[in-house]
């Protein structure tokens, strides 16, 4: 707790340039939000990128967004909502292209559904950050569950901002790694304030600083030995899952890391701000 105002600003300066990033950035949203045509294609000789967008701007397919994940295979995603774009897109890359190729995968979203998708992914963070903000009111008090919620959102919007800066898509299955990250980072932050409620009746003694530092070191081992153990296998899946749960792992990957950050330094910093704040805190309450 004696960083706690550094690792605020810290954080702060984070959310910040999350949110800049996704203001002017963007995301990179998957057919299953906006709307279009997803090819999975493994070609019988390597080709590049630029070699697929080329063919494709000849036939005004405009903006395709076009990513290799190996010397033959390459995924195509672009605007097209009809059956006949498909059979139009996939003519032109054979006659233009010069190789042949076989079709792994073949999706296909309306704008209309894609636009229910992002309120539907959006509504479910909601719901799911003010029930456990109800809960931890109910089970602990209000204090923890609003430094626990804080600790959540810092998480997620932290996590939004570094897949709008790498530009990795956005899809449902980074939606499942993001309700994923929250219940395992809520999971972090209770078990700490879990010690703090034990730790409780030490707080006349030992101050409100000293009570939470106490009780995060108490469970300091157990923090760090659950988050590694975790992020092995996430690590393994983003590395060697493949292209199909890359999203998901990715989400994780990242959450892991900064979920178990702010269960320590975000999540405890507001409540004892919190408390030094309330009247008569910092003159009762601090013990350095």
């Amino acid at each position: 707790m004696k960083y706690r105002k550094i690792a605020l600003a810290l954080s702060l300066a984070l959310v910040l340039a999350s949110i800049v990033l996704l203001m002017v950035r963007g995301l990179n949203f998957g057919i299953d939000f906006s709307g279009g045509i997803l090819f999975q294609l493994e070609f019988d000789a390597p080709v590049t990128v630029a070699e697929v967008r080329s063919s494709l701007d000849k036939i005004g397919f405009g903006s395709p967004v076009i990513q290799s994940y190996s010397e033959r295979g390459v995924l195509v995603r672009l605007k097209g909502d009809r059956e006949s774009d498909q059979r139009e897109i996939l003519k032109s890359l054979r006659e233009t292209l010069g190789v042949d190729f076989k079709v792994l995968r073949v999706e296909m979203v309306g704008p209309a559904v894609g636009s229910q998708l992002r309120k539907s992914a959006t509504l479910a963070t909601i719901l799911a950050l003010l029930a456990m903000l109800i809960y931890i009111t109910f089970r602990f008090k209000f204090m923890f569950a609003v430094g626990a919620v804080i600790a959540l959102m810092h998480d997620v919007i932290v996590t939004l901002g570094i897949f709008s800066l790498t530009f990795q898509e956005v899809s449902m299955p980074f939606i499942a790694g993001m309700l994923t990250l929250v219940g395992y980072s809520i999971n972090d932050t209770i078990v700490i304030f879990d010690r703090v409620r034990e730790n409780f009746k030490y707080l006349k003694d030992w101050g409100v600083v000293n009570l939470l530092n106490n009780s995060i070191n108490q469970s300091l081992s157990r923090t760090i030995n659950t988050s590694l153990t975790t992020l092995f296998p996430v690590l393994a899946l983003f590395l060697w899952g493949g292209k199909a749960i890359s999203d998901f792992s990715m989400a994780l990957l990242v959450g892991i890391i900064v979920g178990t950050y702010s269960s320590i330094y975000i999540a405890g910093a507001v409540v004892v701000e919190w408390y030094l704040r309330s009247p008569g805190g910092s003159r009762k309450l601090q013990r350095r």
